[in-house]
């Protein structure tokens, strides 16, 4: 009896592949990489570590298969035949399930695209809003040299007050978007790791909107201690 439910048991973990619990399968393609390593890495504790690697020897085609408890943004990162570590990295929302990145060696942390990751997804509509702050920002800091070295103070303080709008503006785009995107795990994210001086208030905001599910996550719960340190402070 114990023979025949051993044997169950494999043929059950062959069928199913003993894929590891949330799994995420990760393929694509560096075009233009004959060799090299492949590295996948995630923060933990403040530094970069790796979770796997895989080598590219002629085709550059690549998958790698692991568990992923909790939406995360991980790395991709290439070490070359020489030893050597692009500067360049693809930082991306890992997920449960399946995931594609295709890039070119030529432009690896630059032209890459990512698909199969909803958070993924909502991180770059984020990061879009963000750059038109930014593109803003320059040309008020453009403005403002020019009115310094024209020795124009007026000109200059009102560019400071509009400056200083906009930052403000920023802060409550960023809270604006982790609100309508609080059923996704990017929503903690944003506020605890891309938006920085932001008060409690707004970091209380979005965390008691969202639901259960999402403050048990793994940004959920960095949100919930940078609250927390900010209470004890």
């Amino acid at each position: 009896m114990k023979s025949k439910f051993l044997l169950l048991s494999i043929f059950i973990c062959a069928l199913f592949s003993c894929a590891p619990e949330h799994e995420m399968k990760l393929t694509g393609t560096v075009d233009g990489l004959k060799k090299g390593t492949l590295i996948l890495q995630r923060i933990q504790d403040t530094s970069l570590v790796s979770i796997d690697s895989l080598k590219i020897d002629g085709d550059p085609n690549f998958e790698f298969s692991v568990s992923v408890p909790s939406p995360e943004v991980y790395y991709l990162y290439l070490r070359l035949t020489n030893g050597d570590l692009l500067d360049e990295r693809i930082p991306f929302f890992a997920e449960e399930g399946e995931l594609n990145i295709n890039t070119t060696l030529k432009s690896f942390g630059n032209g890459y695209t990512v698909t199969g990751s909803a958070n993924q997804e909502k991180l770059e509509e984020y990061k879009e809003l963000m750059e038109r702050y930014a593109d803003k920002n320059l040309e008020i800091v453009s403005l403002r040299l020019k009115a310094m070295a024209e020795q124009n103070d007026s000109v200059y303080a009102a560019l400071t007050t509009q400056e200083e709008r906009l930052l403000r503006s920023k802060y409550l785009a960023s809270v604006n978007y982790a609100l309508t995107q609080k059923e996704f795990e990017i929503a903690p994210y944003v506020m605890a790791n891309e938006v920085e001086g932001l008060s409690k208030k707004y970091l209380d905001t979005v965390y008691n909107a969202l639901p259960q599910k999402i403050k048990d996550s793994k940004y959920g719960k960095d949100l919930e201690s940078l609250i927390n340190k900010q209470t004890v402070n």
